[in-house]
């Protein structure tokens, strides 16, 4: 009997019942403010994810011997960043109590603040691990308080002070630093005091969203992001730092900031499946 060809990504065909992790696109980039594209990340990695073995030699874990659900891209509004985080709210609320772990495949890095919504309504102790080169702690942009670059500062209006924790941090305005250095614990540069973080969170027990913006690379590695900057880490700084958050309590997660036309080589996009599939891997539940 045929069926509906419906592309999920590599291996993510469980059903919803049965998952544990519940992938879900969220394809909006109304308020980037370099280089639009991020809003064609979800689909892009989804179809080149079958570029991909579902197998990881690095963690000796494939994909196969996971129950992961693949929920597809949301229909959100473009004219309403409020409406749009609303919606990406609604849908990780679902995944959330129905005690599965949501992976929110980005678009811009906006749309972590509706998912950050959903999970510190449930556990209002969350702290937040950022990978990212922009600091995203403006007050404001051009005006608006809803902007890619204030994501972690909405975020910190939920949460407060001390439970962001940011790596490699390269660009912002000074005043974000300085907002950086009294409210959240910054590690510019690089993963330089990761373990000790992790090492806290861990004894604590405390519920952990890990939010990676893809741009935390180097954009000789990952030129396929909105506004690429110079300085970032590499592949395998990056799944050592994913590896090492996995041992905390992570209750939901996000990839955000490919815009894959941005790369014609497409290398971008195959990096940012290969994130994908490692996050998955080291964030499924032994158990």
């Amino acid at each position: 009997m045929l069926k509906p060809n419906v592309e999920t990504f590599l291996a993510c065909d469980a059903s919803y019942e049965e998952s544990r992790i519940v992938l879900y696109g969220a394809p909006f980039d109304s308020t980037t403010s370099f280089r639009p594209g991020a809003r064609f990340g979800p689909p892009a990695i989804r179809h080149e994810s079958f570029g991909l073995e579902t197998y990881s030699p690095y963690q000796d874990k494939d994909l196969e011997d996971c129950r992961i659900f693949d929920s597809g891209d949301m229909e959100l509004c473009f004219g309403s960043s409020e409406q749009a985080l609303a919606d990406i709210e609604e849908r990780a609320s679902v995944i959330l109590a129905d005690g599965k772990l949501p992976l929110l495949l980005g678009g811009e890095h906006l749309v972590t603040l509706g998912a950050v919504r959903a999970a510190a309504r449930q556990w209002p102790d969350l702290h937040i691990i950022h990978f990212d080169a922009h600091a995203d702690l403006r007050d404001d942009y051009l005006g608006a308080r809803l902007s890619h670059a204030c994501v972690l500062r909405r975020c910190h209006d939920i949460l407060g002070d001390g439970r962001i924790h940011q790596f490699c941090i390269r660009s912002g305005e000074r005043e974000e630093f300085r907002f950086a250095w009294e409210h959240t614990d910054m590690h510019p540069f690089g993963f330089g005091g990761l373990e000790q973080v992790v090492d806290k969170l861990r004894k604590q027990n405390l519920p952990v969203y890990v939010t990676i913006d893809l741009d935390c690379l180097d954009p000789a590695a990952f030129p396929g992001t909105g506004t690429p900057e110079a300085g970032g880490v590499w592949f395998p700084a990056l799944l050592r730092a994913i590896q090492l958050v996995s041992q905390t309590r992570v209750i939901g997660a996000d990839v955000t900031e490919l815009a894959p036309m941005l790369d014609a080589s497409g290398a971008s996009t195959a990096l940012a499946c290969k994130v994908v599939r490692e996050l998955m891997l080291a964030l499924y539940p032994l158990s």
